[in-house]
């Protein structure tokens, strides 16, 4: 019998701490051995990657992939399709966009069956938390639920059974159940007092432009919001988690919370890092999401926060809609489009090409994106290329650009804020527990492939 099913031969691979030219041997989807040299007759086949890194595949915390119910907007297999071809090989999909959405243990369990055999990378699922539904939290928890997302400002939508924003009361008594259970609560940090008083303000006096829905959702909306969550978890001894941050100074306010000790994390979206506001003004409704693309100078700031530590891990926040959703109407108000950002096939190119290009080391993007969301979720067999450790892979060539065209893209609809844009690194290969559910010039080998994941104790 041979040592290993598939050898991964001749990569420069990226370690939790180190860079190193190396022969990863798999065995039963782990990592095995990793050695300069391994025999090829050791095992059942192997692949060569000379000239490119071998990361750790993505894990994408934060995605919207809208089934039951609306997977014309994105569905299983076009949403993970999309991941594979970007190096994701494992997702967490939120609760809110599915009819009914993922707020009681039934809603996760019909989740979970629509997503078994159709996803090709590895997947786990978010529970919501909202108003009326805090005595779902035990049952949801026990049916695979690996955390909690809830909304301190409305998400939208319609309908008796849409996701709706915690008002305080269930924000605070939900973190108490969550503390108890030992979960994990995630907010979406923006004042609603604030967004929905300055839209509404706003579209009465026909200020409805793209600058002015940036500054209806202002960045004290997400600081003020960011403070309150702080202060009841404080108070609560619940875990927190704060999606899409969009502002150095919440940062920083997460930072000093932790430092009281707080179990607080933040992540941010490429998004953040690499568009501004004149972006979202210059390539319109594509461009738009809550908390709105803030100005350069911020962005920079994110930069230098990334840098020195400040942002646990960086997700997509892949929003998809229909194409016609992202058309401004004949009122030219751009409140009424469909705000969030499809992108999420680029998001390991886009942060490792422009991260390095800032000065980032491979091992501290491999961190950002997939230890770092792995150790924060419990996927305790994720994250790091390293012996006993799923083998997920993204294979990359560093010295491959490519401008990204809507053809490139394998999610459901085709619009991205950064097709045109020039992407400094390729994925080539996307392997998940050792087997190749993406190839660059094959596409997307094991439709099926992926496995639904829950959170290690």
């Amino acid at each position: 019998m041979k040592r290993f099913d598939l050898i991964v031969r001749g990569g420069t691979v990226v370690l939790p701490d180190a860079v190193a030219r190396l022969d990863i041997g798999i065995r039963d989807g782990k990592i095995a051995e990793l050695e300069a040299e391994l025999d090829p007759a050791d095992a059942d086949g192997s692949v060569d990657v000379s000239g490119c890194h071998v990361l750790p595949g993505m894990i994408d915390a934060h995605v919207h992939l809208n089934e039951p119910g609306n997977g014309h907007w994105e569905g299983f297999e076009t949403g993970s399709a999309a991941l594979a071809a970007g190096g994701c090989t494992t997702y967490i999909d939120m609760p809110l966009n599915g009819v009914p959405p993922a707020v009681t243990a039934m809603a996760l369990r019909r989740k979970a069956e629509l997503a078994a055999g159709r996803s090709a990378v590895d997947y786990a699922f978010w529970g919501g938390l909202m108003p009326g539904r805090l005595h779902e939290l035990k049952d949801l928890m026990a049916a695979g639920a690996v955390a909690f997302k809830a909304f301190m400002s409305e998400p939208g939508g319609a309908g008796e059974e849409r996701f709706r924003a915690s008002d305080d009361c269930t924000l605070y008594e939900g973190m108490a159940r969550i503390a108890e259970l030992g979960g994990l609560l995630a907010v979406h940090a923006e004042n609603d007092a604030i967004t929905s008083g300055l839209a509404a303000k706003f579209r009465a006096e026909g200020r409805v432009s793209a600058r002015d829905y940036a500054a209806s959702r202002p960045p004290e909306a997400e600081l003020e919001a960011v403070h309150r969550a702080l202060f009841f978890a404080e108070r609560t001894g619940c875990r927190v988690h704060f999606v899409h941050i969009s502002t150095a100074e919440a940062l920083r306010m997460i930072d000093a919370a932790k430092r009281r000790g707080v179990d607080a994390s933040a992540e941010t979206c490429p998004h953040y890092l690499l568009l501004t506001l004149d972006d979202l003004e210059r390539i319109g409704p594509v461009a738009k999401c809550a908390p709105p693309l803030r100005d350069e100078a911020e962005r920079e700031r994110m930069w230098r926060m990334l840098a020195d530590g400040f942002i646990d891990f960086i997700s997509s926040d892949h929003s998809p809609c229909p194409a016609d959703w992202k058309t401004v109407g004949p009122d030219g108000s751009f409140f009424d489009v469909w705000g969030g950002i499809a992108a999420a096939q680029s998001s390991l190119e886009l942060m490792t090409g422009e991260g390095l290009r800032r000065g980032l080391t491979l091992p501290a993007i491999a961190k950002l994106l997939a230890d770092g969301p792995a150790r924060r979720f419990g996927l305790s067999r994720k994250g790091r290329i390293a012996p006993g450790f799923d083998a997920d892979l993204a294979v990359v060539d560093l010295n491959r650009s490519y401008v990204l065209e809507r053809d490139h893209l394998l999610q459901s609809h085709k619009h991205s804020p950064y097709v045109g844009w020039t992407i400094r690194c390729k994925v080539m290969k996307t392997f998940v527990r050792g087997r190749l559910v993406y190839d660059e010039a094959l596409g997307i080998a094991e439709p099926g492939r992926g496995a639904w994941l829950v959170r290690s104790a």
